[in-house]
Protein backbone atom coordinates (compact mmCIF):
# COMPACT_ATOMS: atom_id res chain seq x y z
CA UNK A 1 0.00 0.00 0.00
CA UNK A 2 1.17 3.53 -0.74
CA UNK A 3 -0.55 6.70 0.40
CA UNK A 4 -0.29 10.47 0.16
CA UNK A 5 -2.18 13.05 2.18
CA UNK A 6 -2.42 16.70 3.12
CA UNK A 7 -4.45 18.65 5.62
CA UNK A 8 -5.18 22.26 6.44
CA UNK A 9 -7.43 24.46 8.53
CA UNK A 10 -9.73 26.67 6.49
CA UNK A 11 -11.32 29.83 7.90
CA UNK A 12 -14.60 29.57 6.02
CA UNK A 13 -18.00 27.91 6.50
CA UNK A 14 -18.21 24.19 5.71
CA UNK A 15 -20.81 24.84 3.01
CA UNK A 16 -18.52 27.30 1.22
CA UNK A 17 -15.68 24.77 1.15
CA UNK A 18 -18.01 21.97 0.05
CA UNK A 19 -19.44 24.12 -2.76
CA UNK A 20 -15.93 24.62 -4.13
CA UNK A 21 -15.12 20.89 -3.93
CA UNK A 22 -18.25 19.85 -5.84
CA UNK A 23 -17.85 22.41 -8.65
CA UNK A 24 -15.68 20.65 -11.25
CA UNK A 25 -15.49 23.70 -13.51
CA UNK A 26 -13.70 25.72 -10.82
CA UNK A 27 -10.85 23.28 -10.13
CA UNK A 28 -8.40 24.85 -12.64
CA UNK A 29 -8.97 28.24 -10.93
CA UNK A 30 -7.68 27.10 -7.54
CA UNK A 31 -5.96 23.72 -7.92
CA UNK A 32 -2.49 24.45 -9.34
CA UNK A 33 -2.16 20.91 -10.69
CA UNK A 34 -5.46 20.71 -12.57
CA UNK A 35 -6.09 21.34 -16.26
CA UNK A 36 -9.79 20.41 -16.27
CA UNK A 37 -12.41 18.08 -14.82
CA UNK A 38 -15.09 16.38 -16.90
CA UNK A 39 -18.20 14.98 -15.28
CA UNK A 40 -20.47 15.61 -12.34
CA UNK A 41 -19.27 15.28 -8.75
CA UNK A 42 -22.17 13.27 -7.35
CA UNK A 43 -22.59 9.76 -5.95
CA UNK A 44 -22.16 7.05 -8.57
CA UNK A 45 -20.98 9.43 -11.29
CA UNK A 46 -17.87 8.86 -13.41
CA UNK A 47 -15.43 11.75 -13.53
CA UNK A 48 -12.26 12.42 -15.52
CA UNK A 49 -9.44 14.51 -14.09
CA UNK A 50 -6.86 16.01 -16.44
CA UNK A 51 -3.77 17.14 -14.54
CA UNK A 52 -0.71 19.16 -15.47
CA UNK A 53 1.33 16.07 -14.60
CA UNK A 54 -0.20 14.28 -17.61
CA UNK A 55 -2.50 16.73 -19.48
CA UNK A 56 -3.28 14.37 -22.37
CA UNK A 57 -4.26 11.45 -20.14
CA UNK A 58 -7.47 11.38 -18.15
CA UNK A 59 -7.55 9.88 -14.68
CA UNK A 60 -10.99 8.29 -14.68
CA UNK A 61 -12.63 7.64 -11.32
CA UNK A 62 -16.03 6.92 -9.85
CA UNK A 63 -17.59 8.95 -7.05
CA UNK A 64 -17.96 6.07 -4.60
CA UNK A 65 -18.82 8.07 -1.49
CA UNK A 66 -20.68 11.34 -1.14
CA UNK A 67 -21.80 12.83 2.17
CA UNK A 68 -22.66 16.50 1.52
CA UNK A 69 -20.61 18.84 3.63
CA UNK A 70 -18.56 15.99 5.07
CA UNK A 71 -16.90 13.58 2.67
CA UNK A 72 -16.33 12.68 -0.97
CA UNK A 73 -14.56 9.48 -2.10
CA UNK A 74 -13.21 8.68 -5.56
CA UNK A 75 -12.16 5.18 -6.62
CA UNK A 76 -10.33 4.04 -9.71
CA UNK A 77 -8.07 1.32 -10.95
CA UNK A 78 -8.26 -2.09 -12.56
CA UNK A 79 -10.84 -4.89 -12.35
CA UNK A 80 -10.67 -7.42 -9.52
CA UNK A 81 -8.74 -4.98 -7.37
CA UNK A 82 -5.48 -5.70 -9.18
CA UNK A 83 -4.63 -2.02 -8.85
CA UNK A 84 -6.81 0.40 -6.92
CA UNK A 85 -6.76 4.03 -5.98
CA UNK A 86 -9.05 5.61 -3.42
CA UNK A 87 -8.97 9.34 -2.77
CA UNK A 88 -10.97 10.81 0.11
CA UNK A 89 -11.70 14.46 0.88
CA UNK A 90 -12.94 14.96 4.43
CA UNK A 91 -14.38 18.14 5.98
CA UNK A 92 -14.82 18.47 9.73
CA UNK A 93 -16.46 21.58 11.15
CA UNK A 94 -14.73 23.16 14.13
CA UNK A 95 -16.53 24.95 16.92
CA UNK A 96 -15.05 28.30 15.93
CA UNK A 97 -16.26 28.31 12.32
CA UNK A 98 -13.11 26.74 10.95
CA UNK A 99 -13.04 23.68 8.73
CA UNK A 100 -10.50 20.93 9.13
CA UNK A 101 -9.80 19.62 5.62
CA UNK A 102 -7.94 16.40 4.86
CA UNK A 103 -7.30 14.72 1.54
CA UNK A 104 -5.73 11.29 1.21
CA UNK A 105 -5.15 8.86 -1.62
CA UNK A 106 -4.33 5.22 -1.05
CA UNK A 107 -2.94 3.01 -3.79
CA UNK A 108 -3.20 -0.77 -3.34
CA UNK A 109 -3.59 -4.07 -5.15
CA UNK A 110 -1.56 -7.02 -6.39
CA UNK A 111 -0.05 -4.96 -9.23
CA UNK A 112 1.01 -2.07 -6.99
CA UNK A 113 4.67 -3.17 -7.09
CA UNK A 114 4.60 -2.73 -10.87
CA UNK A 115 2.40 0.36 -11.21
CA UNK A 116 3.75 1.91 -8.03
CA UNK A 117 7.09 2.53 -9.75
CA UNK A 118 5.39 4.91 -12.18
CA UNK A 119 3.65 6.97 -9.47
CA UNK A 120 5.76 10.00 -8.59
CA UNK A 121 5.95 11.44 -5.08
CA UNK A 122 2.60 13.25 -4.86
CA UNK A 123 3.24 14.95 -1.51
CA UNK A 124 3.83 18.39 -3.02
CA UNK A 125 0.77 18.23 -5.28
CA UNK A 126 -1.45 17.18 -2.37
CA UNK A 127 -0.16 20.08 -0.28
CA UNK A 128 -0.75 22.47 -3.20
CA UNK A 129 -4.31 21.13 -3.59
CA UNK A 130 -5.09 21.76 0.09
CA UNK A 131 -3.45 25.22 0.01
CA UNK A 132 -5.36 26.16 -3.15
CA UNK A 133 -8.68 25.08 -1.64
CA UNK A 134 -7.92 27.06 1.52
CA UNK A 135 -7.05 30.18 -0.45
CA UNK A 136 -10.15 29.90 -2.66
CA UNK A 137 -12.51 29.37 0.30
CA UNK A 138 -11.01 32.13 2.42
CA UNK A 139 -11.26 34.79 -0.25
CA UNK A 140 -14.99 34.54 0.38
Amino acid sequence: MRSYSAKTIINAPVQAVWDILVDPTSYPDWDPGMVRVEGKLALGEKVKFFTKFSPDQAFAVKVAGFEPGKKMVFTGGMPLGLFKSERTHTLTAGEDGQVFFRTEEIFSGLLLPIFGRTIPDLTESFQAFAAGLKQEAEKG
